[in-house]
């Protein structure tokens, strides 16, 4: 008796074995991102040196200890802020983009690139709506004035804590000081 292999299991267990790897989702680029958030409005790349002092500062407002990299800021021609950061979903990294307006307050935020297999939800507008006009100032807490979205609560927090550490660099290092 001779033995004929299925090819359709022989395909099965070939795929079954197979790893199965997460595509990464990559939404916008830098230039759309900025372009949403600020139709028509000019922006020049300007890195700012995050000092270790400035560093320990945004980690305690944020509980984010991904460090920031200054070199991902622009600056608009009004004063206005494109600011892109980067914080752990569960296992990968969410990249996104916020841009501030000249006094400091949340114009939008736009999600860049969002690898996880869970939790994409945070993506879509009717979430990332509630940043806006958020300050330093303001709480920016998930389940406090940032509803959390099920099954995406890793996501939601470490967005929501990175928006909070976006905002104390804008308090800290780009904010221009009141003239008395």
């Amino acid at each position: 008796m001779n033995w004929k292999p299925n090819h359709f299991v022989v395909a099965g267990l070939a795929m079954a074995s197979a790893p199965i790897i997460a595509q990464a989702k990559i939404y916008l680029s830098i230039e759309q991102a900025q372009k949403l958030i600020f139709p028509n409005k000019p922006f020049t790349k300007n890195p700012i040196l995050i000092t270790a002092d400035l560093q320990d500062k945004m980690r305690s407002a944020s509980s984010i200890r991904h460090p920031f990299q200054g070199d991902r800021v622009w600056k608009g021609s009004d004063g206005s802020w494109l600011i892109v950061d980067e914080v752990v979903g569960k296992h990968e990294m969410i990249t996104y983009a916020v841009g501030l307006t000249p006094a400091g307050s949340v114009q939008s935020i736009e999600i860049l690139e969002y690898i996880e297999s869970y939790g994409y939800e945070v993506a879509e507008a009717h979430w990332r709506q509630q940043f806006i006009g958020k300050t330093a100032s303001d709480p920016v807490k998930l389940n406090q004035d940032i509803q959390n979205i099920g099954g995406a609560t890793l996501s939601c927090k470490h967005i929501t804590d990175g928006v909070k550490r976006v905002l104390a660099f804008y308090d800290q290092a780009l904010k221009k000081p009141q003239s008395k």
